[in-house]
């Protein structure tokens, strides 16, 4: 599984520095403009968004600025997605380094959203509530976006050249049978629910528990092998923008990627959020919550054109998204010769904590030697370390982390993941 993600995470076909070189290179400002809107309808109540488009890296700097959406689709009680929404962004950005250029913070961006989607997990299970939520988190800086996501709320990119691509991978146990396998391999149960008579019924759920997602923040009552850690992936758009669709499965489940973007072409963001809504209820009624965030990422060329009244600019935003060929959902690998375009920068979805924290950034501003990398809490040299003999604190049987430092709490997290151990127990030996 490990290997897989892997080989599907390609390298850049050029470093990130050249990239932004060519931002500020190319014609007009370095910085697009952001439309956005956003729509959806209730049946449960448990879908909440995130719009937070004035977030600075550096305070005092709008030259640092960077936007955040994010949606998520709350099960078994809103307590979850509520967390969420309210302290997801704040874990995530914790665990980026300070003092760093904006090179850096790019490049460090995806290991801290898996940090603090861990983080985010570990601290509402400690409230002691089962419910649990998707999450689709969406960092906008410039042309780079980057998006994080556990369950199935899905983000697509649909480019001016004509290119749709999935942003997300489902994490969905009836279609993933990578996920399937990863969760028996730890201790879980796959199986549909069983009616009298043996009859089995539904979806592909995870038992005991039987949730239909094996990813997911919260759901303590599930089990430590349905994970926090996030599939990410970070591209590069060229300078003709792009428009995103972030959305519950409420839209995914009715609407297909191709008929999402179709639904919305021609229309400005907010009223292109109401119209992918509007198409998801027509197509399957009101059967679940359906919630669907539209951003698009604008040249700055296409906003500030002396020879165009403002009805006429009105109407070349518009039309920014209408022309498309029915190319098909997939991966650039880095390739860019076309207009609308996109580089694709990183992508890993591997379970495993190791994978995802042990790959060191070179940064110019590391973390303490002893900073937990997921809580960023410091500790002495000596305090809550794992070792590997009876004596001293509580002892481990399995091979030494090799990632960077984590507390006891949080190396516990990462075996009870790995279904070397549970998380609940605290007791020591």
């Amino acid at each position: 599984m490990a290997t897989a993600a892997r080989d599907r995470r390609l390298p850049p076909a050029l470093p990130l520095a050249t990239l932004i070189g060519r931002e500020l290179r190319a014609g007009g400002s370095e910085r697009p403009a952001l439309r956005y809107g956003h729509a959806g309808f209730a049946k449960r109540g448990e879908d909440y968004f995130l719009v937070k488009p004035d977030c600075l890296r550096v305070p005092g700097d709008p030259a640092s600025a960077f936007s955040v959406f994010a949606v998520f689709d709350g099960h078994n009680g809103v307590s979850a997605a509520v967390y969420s929404k309210e302290h997801l962004l704040e874990h995530v950005m914790s665990a980026l380094p300070p003092d760093i250029g904006r090179e850096d913070w790019l490049q460090a961006l995806p290991r801290a959203l898996v940090a603090g989607f861990v983080k985010a997990d570990i601290d509402f299970q400690r409230k002691g509530e089962v419910s649990g939520t998707t999450a689709t988190l969406v960092v906008i800086d410039g042309f780079t976006v980057t998006v994080a996501s556990v369950g199935d709320s899905r983000c697509i990119l649909d480019t001016q050249g004509g290119e749709l691509q999935l942003l997300t991978v489902d994490h969905r146990l009836e279609e993933n049978a990578e996920e399937r396998e990863r969760v028996t391999a730890s201790g879980g149960e796959v199986g549909r629910l069983n009616l009298f008579g043996g009859q089995e019924v539904g979806p592909l759920r995870c038992w005991p528990g039987g949730l239909c997602l094996s990813r997911s923040i919260g759901d303590m009552d599930v089990g430590e092998f349905i994970v926090p850690i996030p599939h990410v992936k970070q591209v590069k758009l060229s300078n003709t923008g792009g428009r995103l669709i972030i959305a519950s499965d409420g839209i995914w489940d009715a609407l297909s990627n191709e008929a999402a973007a179709q639904a919305c072409r021609g229309l400005p963001a907010e009223l292109a959020a109401k119209l992918v809504v509007k198409q998801a209820l027509k197509t399957s009624g009101l059967k679940d919550d359906t919630t669907c965030v539209v951003v698009d990422i604008i040249p700055s060329d296409h906003l500030t054109s002396p020879q165009l009244s403002p009805k006429k600019n009105q109407n070349k935003l518009k039309s920014l998204f209408r022309r498309r060929s029915h190319s098909s959902v997939g991966k650039l690998g880095g390739k860019s010769a076309s207009i609308g375009s996109v580089e694709e920068l990183f992508e890993e979805g591997s379970a495993m904590l190791e994978e995802r924290l042990g790959r060191n950034l070179s940064l110019k501003a590391a973390s303490p030697p002893f900073r937990c990398a997921i809580c960023q809490v410091d500790q002495e040299p000596f305090e809550d370390l794992m070792t590997d003999n009876g004596g001293g604190y509580c002892s481990s049987p399995y091979a030494p982390w090799g990632g960077p430092h984590l507390c006891l709490d949080c190396r516990k997290k990462k075996d009870a993941m790995e279904g070397k151990r549970s998380s609940r127990s605290t007791a020591c030996r």
